[in-house]
């Protein structure tokens, strides 16, 4: 988008939604990302801005913008955990995600550990075609490779398998996931 400033002498003019010698306005990024992150195509987010705010909008700066964030989402993901974590909650839900050009359930695997002081941290998320305990045990081991040495209370379902799977991750105290049922 073309933008004109109005030229004075003495400099007193401040733009109101762009600011000087910025190449996109505040927020877009997050706009940008909000509809991707909702299942819109890099075309269709072109199609929004054009049809908005009649501007066009070249499909490799949306692609760009989503890959900056792919960058924070890897650095995100391996992370240092804490080495201890009183409770863990594991689980998976099953949620419908586009994936190509068609919605298929999924299975989202969740790592939700709690602190001493009680704060929550989530300590990872894997998306699968299907839930089985041989899957959580990536994420159990996942979560021993990015620190975590003890769990005392680990909060799963019933799922087959998944006792043996907590048992196999080895931890401080014999077993790194003690199992509550």
């Amino acid at each position: 988008m073309r933008i004109e400033v109005p030229r004075v002498r003495d400099d007193s003019f401040e733009p109101q939604i762009i600011p000087k010698h910025a190449r996109r306005f505040t927020g877009f990024d997050d706009k940008v990302i909000a509809m991707y992150a909702r299942g819109m195509t890099v075309r269709e987010i072109q199609g929004f801005f054009a049809e908005i705010y009649g501007t066009e909008v070249a499909p490799q700066f949306i692609s760009q913008i989503t890959d900056e964030v792919a960058v924070e989402i890897t650095a995100w993901q391996s992370r240092p955990l804490e080495p201890m974590y009183p409770v863990v909650f594991f689980d998976a839900l099953r949620v419908k995600i586009r994936d190509d050009a068609a919605v298929r359930n999924k299975a989202v695997y969740l790592a939700l550990g709690v602190l001493p002081d009680g704060t929550r941290d989530v300590l990872g998320m894997r998306i699968e075609q299907t839930e089985g305990a041989k899957l959580k045990l990536k994420v159990f081991n996942d979560s021993k490779t990015r620190g975590v040495n003890d769990v005392l209370i680990a909060v799963v379902d019933g799922l087959k398998g998944l006792a043996e799977a907590i048992e196999v991750v080895p931890g401080e105290h014999g077993t790194a996931l003690h199992r509550c049922t």
